[in-house]
């Protein structure tokens, strides 16, 4: 079965490794919902440019984690295709506290809330006010060894192992999320296969599925999610998120905060 021109030049963003998953993973779609794909491309869509599989830059055999949120940002400036990675945010910080774009970004300043509270640097009990903004000036002083922008967030995600996708790959705001992810199951099913049979060829072991939220959850009822180990979290828009044990265990040692990082 072929796949539509418009999707394969969408494709051809990925890491080669992962370019004949994707047309299977699409294959799968189709073959669940004939329709969906055709009616996906007669309108507009979330990511747009072309961005649909950004994600999938990160290289097959680098993959250690599976972070799984809801969908895309609802905003074309937002939507990068990449999970939680905000394209309106430049900045993450400010004079005082977090960077303005980023208070916008809900899930992102919970996530980045979450962060500091798993390296120490802030409190469970005071995330916010005088703490944060004490924080924010040590980021920013010279020679400090914090990041500075998403984009070095983002490398830092990769760089620890990090494919960073959505249980909905598209948004679009006539359809429900929950609905949209249901569409892409056969397509992230078709994603797990691959990289629970590269684990199995390399005798290593899968990566973990790190699932945000309820939409996200939906994946742990796929019959391939059983071979992977899971850490589950609310999601991040959610204020629990920032004292969350389990999401604090995973990436506390990571420093993602810190420029040049690998846990």
């Amino acid at each position: 079965m072929l796949i539509d021109p418009q999707l394969e030049a969408m494709v051809g963003v990925a890491d080669a490794d992962w370019r004949p998953v994707l047309a299977r993973g699409l294959q799968a779609v189709a073959a669940a919902q004939p329709d969906y794909l055709r009616q996906l491309l007669c309108g507009p869509f979330l990511p747009n440019g072309g961005r649909l599989f950004a994600a999938f830059a990160q290289p097959l055999d680098s993959v250690r984690y599976v972070l799984v949120g809801e969908g895309p940002y609802p905003r074309a400036t937002s939507a990068t295709g990449v999970c939680f990675m905000d394209g309106a945010v430049g900045s993450l910080w400010s004079a005082a506290g977090l960077s303005k774009p980023v208070n916008r970004a809900t899930s992102l300043r919970n996530f980045m809330k979450m962060l500091l509270v798993a390296d120490g640097r802030l409190s469970p009990e005071r995330t916010s006010g005088d703490a944060l903004m004490a924080l924010a000036q040590e980021a920013q002083a010279a020679g400090s060894p914090s990041i500075q922008t998403l984009r070095e967030l983002q490398e830092n995600l990769l760089a620890n192992g990090f494919l960073l996708l959505n249980a909905a790959l598209v948004f679009r705001p006539e359809v429900p999320p929950i609905k949209e992810a249901r569409a892409w199951q056969p397509f992230l099913q078709t994603v797990l296969e691959a990289l629970a049979a590269r684990a199995e060829e390399r005798k290593q072991d899968a990566p973990t599925l790190v699932l945000w939220g309820k939409v996200a959850a939906q994946v742990e009822p796929l019959p391939i999610a059983r071979r992977f180990p899971k850490a589950v979290a609310e999601h991040p828009y959610n204020l629990s998120f920032i004292t969350s044990k389990p999401m604090q265990t995973l990436f506390g040692s990571m420093r993602l905060l810190e420029r040049c990082v690998r846990d």
